[in-house]
């Protein structure tokens, strides 16, 4: 058996027990799963971190919000991308994620982050702090989806952008019409759209003089 086979194998596995347990509530990824969360997904492209980033146009000197962050799939290559000038906040709610996640950023010798342990919608983000955000295949697991939104759009300067990914293979998947819904109804107003409904990333916009 290949390597390539048994992590597909070992995702499937993964992706049917995750969506067992969730079906009911909405679970954030437990942390003996984070593997899971850590790989790239094989069958979706445009949930690739780079290719995430790729889109967002980050430059040196950003200030970035990772919501969600989990153990820092995206955390460490945007803090990677935004330099010593940027900064990164990372947040989650389960300290183990924010663990692998920090220990990762020793790993690449950061020290542009801030870890955070919080929950979406707990007032902990401030205003107009930053120029983009990242919520990745973590929206359906917030259990007060409208108010974590306003708090993001709140957090982000006039201009800036929210990078929302969602991927079919997750059992809290938002389709588009969910996430343009919610989003328009905070004041966001979308400004690109990446991939297709098996995996896709919206861009939504804090309109300057919002």
């Amino acid at each position: 058996m290949s390597l390539s086979f048994s992590i597909v194998a070992l995702f499937i596995v993964a992706t049917v027990v995750w969506l067992v347990a969730s079906r009911r509530q909405s679970l954030p990824c437990p942390v003996w799963l984070r593997w899971c969360v850590e790989l790239d997904n094989p069958f979706a492209r445009n949930n690739r971190a780079a290719v995430i980033l790729d889109h967002l146009d980050l430059e040196p000197g950003m200030t970035v919000l990772d919501l969600g962050c989990g153990p820092g799939r995206l955390t460490v290559p945007a803090a990677q991308r935004v330099g010593p000038a940027g900064r990164v906040v990372s947040v989650d709610l389960q300290a183990g994620m924010l663990a692998r996640a920090k220990e990762k950023a020793r790993a690449a010798d950061l020290s542009n982050i801030e870890f955070v342990q919080a929950g979406a919608g707990e007032g902990k983000l401030g205003r107009d702090r930053f120029d983009r955000a990242l919520l990745v295949t973590v929206l359906g697991e917030i259990p007060d989806r409208p108010g974590a939104l306003k708090e993001i759009f709140d957090a982000l300067k006039p201009g800036g952008i929210l990078s929302v990914t969602e991927t079919l293979f997750d059992p809290h998947y938002q389709s588009r019409q969910t996430v343009a819904r919610l989003a328009a109804e905070v004041g966001f107003r979308e400004r690109g759209f990446f991939g297709n409904r098996l995996a896709f990333t919206v861009h939504l916009e804090k309109p300057v003089g919002g």
